[in-house]
């Protein structure tokens, strides 16, 4: 089945966030929440009902949100934002820590947290993300009735 996933991050960790999506993306899989620092910066200057506007379009059509948690995640009022319309929706409902994945000066950071809370949460490089996250999506859905 051809699943359509929305992948919640903070934007400071753009670099491990594309990682994943690019692992998920080319296995021949549709990922949503994602757009350019250029074009988030222009809906950002619209105010925040453009940047609730924009989640609730990208989260349209998906049926898991998985959270990309790395070092300022659990702060990150938007990725409340988007785990608050994941659960209204009825998405399924994962965390993966990508705080070790190096970022593009090859850096790692430490994980706030395990959120969302109450859902399954992997560790990207322990639990082998790359062959794993497809399975991890497919029982965050199944969980989830989807």
């Amino acid at each position: 089945m051809a699943r359509r996933v929305f992948f919640s991050f903070k934007y400071k960790d753009v670099s491990r966030a594309m990682v994943v999506r690019n692992s998920w993306v080319t296995q021949g899989r549709e990922a949503a929440g994602f757009v350019d620092a250029a074009e988030f910066e222009k809906i950002k200057r619209q105010g925040d009902q453009a940047i609730k506007n924009w989640i609730n379009k990208q989260l349209e059509g998906t049926s898991v949100t998985v959270v990309l948690v790395g070092e300022k995640t659990c702060s990150s009022r938007w990725v409340k934002y988007e785990i608050q319309k994941s659960i209204e929706r009825g998405n399924g409902l994962l965390g993966v820590d990508v705080s070790k994945i190096k970022d593009l000066n090859g850096n790692t950071t430490e994980r706030c947290g395990r959120i969302p809370e109450g859902y399954s949460f992997y560790l990207w490089n322990n639990d082998e993300g790359y062959k794993n996250l497809g399975s991890w999506i497919e029982k965050a859905a199944k969980d989830a009735g989807r």
